[in-house]
């Protein structure tokens, strides 16, 4: 039986190469798109160098394609506040430039990475960017029939991970500084949930009954911003020093809910098996301290 074709667009980056690796695991046929080649790629997986802002490389790239990944898109917060104008063209613009690709093709749905900030009135143009697609997705759907399946990722962290990320972030810093600077009082709650469980999550949404809705994917493991900071620390064998940057000017990330805005109702859904939190961050660990010994040589 021929395997059916996944293309991954932004399959170089963290959550995009995660999901491609899993959707290889699970028999598909997998296409990584991207601007740049992917210092992951997996045996059996093929690479396109294009720029998802074109739709007709996209349309190329979709010739034969049953299933569309999109991860590429602006996903720093802080980048986003400081280029609307670049977040809204590669957000937003982007978006549109693969929905027309797709009603122009057989693909037979649209996965589309969004975020738990379009729940929220914090995120500022990231979060602006994902309810603005997330709406032209489903317009796109009444309109011309590209059936979709919205992914509201939660709080992500693991291997391949950007600097930008949360958890590589403060790791980053016990390391290089022996502390951590943090825009808040540590009171904060987060549901992490590692990369790999959430590309496990995100292929099995593939199922028909997740078809024209929209999903929620974040963890079983509630921490705070404090607790999570000692056990850093504790894993590191280092003393624990955090600075609280909390001067009273609003932050862009959520505290402890990102409920404020109700867009189109979701499914929650968490691993039955997952990998623990504290096994998580020990990985996390390690691989930073890698990148930074290679650094050194």
């Amino acid at each position: 039986m021929k395997k059916e074709k996944v293309l991954v667009i932004g399959g170089s980056g963290f959550m995009g190469s995660h999901t491609a690796d899993e959707l290889s695991k699970k028999g598909y046929s997998v296409i990584l798109f991207d601007k740049a080649p992917s210092k992951w790629r997996s045996n059996g997986q093929e690479m396109i160098i294009g720029d998802f802002m074109s739709t007709r490389e996209l349309l190329k790239a979709m010739k034969g394609v049953s299933y569309v990944y999109h991860f590429g898109a602006i996903a720093d917060i802080g980048e986003a506040k400081d280029n609307p104008k670049k977040t809204i063209e590669s957000n937003v613009m982007g978006i549109l430039s693969v929905l027309e690709a797709l009603r122009q093709s057989d693909v037979k749905r649209f996965m589309y990475a969004s975020t738990v900030y379009v729940y929220s009135n914090h995120g500022s143009f990231y979060r602006v960017s994902k309810q603005s697609a997330e709406s032209i997705i489903e317009a796109y759907q009444e309109e011309f029939d590209v059936n979709f399946t919205l992914i509201r990722y939660g709080s992500l962290y693991g291997s391949r991970s950007q600097p930008w990320n949360g958890i590589k972030n403060f790791v980053n810093q016990v390391l290089k500084k022996g502390k951590i600077e943090y825009a808040g009082n540590g009171q904060e709650i987060r549901e992490y949930i590692n990369v790999s469980d959430a590309a496990k999550l995100g292929v099995s949404l593939l199922d028909e009954k997740y078809l024209n809705s929209a999903v929620m994917i974040t963890g079983q493991q509630t921490i705070r911003a404090k607790e999570l900071f000692s056990i850093i620390f504790e894993i590191y064998g280092a003393k624990e020093v955090v600075k609280y940057l909390n001067n009273g000017v609003r932050s862009d990330h959520y505290g402890n809910t990102p409920y404020r805005y109700t867009p189109k109702n979701a499914i929650k859904i968490v691993p039955s098996e997952f990998i623990d939190l504290g096994q998580g961050l020990l990985n996390v660990i390690e691989e930073v301290q890698i990148e930074l010994d290679n650094e050194k040589n």
